[in-house]
């Protein structure tokens, strides 16, 4: 005698539906499929529905911005702004009266006029010992001219054009090869930073009744930048 048992469960009440069979030789189970519900379908225009949609209007019944930000004062006025000019000479301008040229503090207008300068940067008129003038491999330039043996001398002037970022001290000066008649002024001085005015040095001969051709190598120390100038000259006495 053969008994079978079917068990449905009624959780199981989807799409499908999961049933047991239990028989006293095996147990099977099988899928008993179940309509699926369909939703209802609501046509456009359907009478009683609400087609207004949302009647809400801000209180300006304009178009903008309804919140305020929390940096805006709770007296905030947007019609009390500054005036066009407010400002316009700068934050110093209420201080000065008007008066952009003197001093922006009331009670020192004279500031500084009585003042006593102590110390600041020296200029060296002199070169220091044991300085060398060693000339370059390569010079930077060179220069000729004529002097008559017999007069008291000549000169040229050159013009050297900054090249450094800062001011720097200059030392100018004829190496010991060079011939004795030969001078430069000024020899000591400072030289403009770059695209300042140019340095100017007069180079001189004074041949002492010597005639020939008289050489010499023209050095510019800048210790400072560690770098130098080198310059021939080339004096025809006759």
């Amino acid at each position: 005698m053969k008994i079978s048992l079917s068990i449905i469960s009624p959780v199981l009440l989807t799409s499908s539906t999961a049933a047991f069979s239990i028989s006293s030789t095996r147990t099977k189970a099988c899928f008993i499929s179940s309509p699926v519900p369909s939703s209802p379908t609501v046509l456009y225009g359907t009478p009683g529905m609400d087609l207004s949609g949302n009647s809400w209007k801000p209180d300006s019944e304009k178009m903008g911005s309804t919140d305020t930000g929390d940096f805006f004062p709770e007296d905030y006025d947007p019609n009390a702004q500054p005036g066009f000019m407010d400002g316009m000479m700068g934050s110093q301008q209420m201080l000065s009266g008007g008066n952009r040229s003197g001093p922006q503090l009331p009670g020192m207008e004279n500031l500084g006029a009585d003042a006593v300068m102590m110390g600041g940067i020296e200029e060296n008129s002199e070169i220091p010992a044991g300085m060398e003038f060693i000339p370059s491999s390569v010079p930077d330039g060179s220069y000729e001219f004529q002097v008559a043996a017999s007069s008291t001398g000549g000169q040229i002037e050159i013009e050297i054009k900054p090249f450094c970022m800062g001011f720097e001290d200059y030392y100018a000066a004829f190496t010991k090869e060079s011939h004795p008649s030969l001078n430069v002024s000024p020899c000591a001085g400072r030289m403009d930073r770059r695209g300042g005015e140019s340095t100017f040095l007069t180079i001189s001969c004074t041949p002492n009744g010597q005639a020939g051709t008289l050489t010499g190598d023209l050095v510019v120390n800048l210790p400072e930048d560690m770098s130098k100038l080198t310059y021939k000259v080339s004096v025809t006495s006759f």
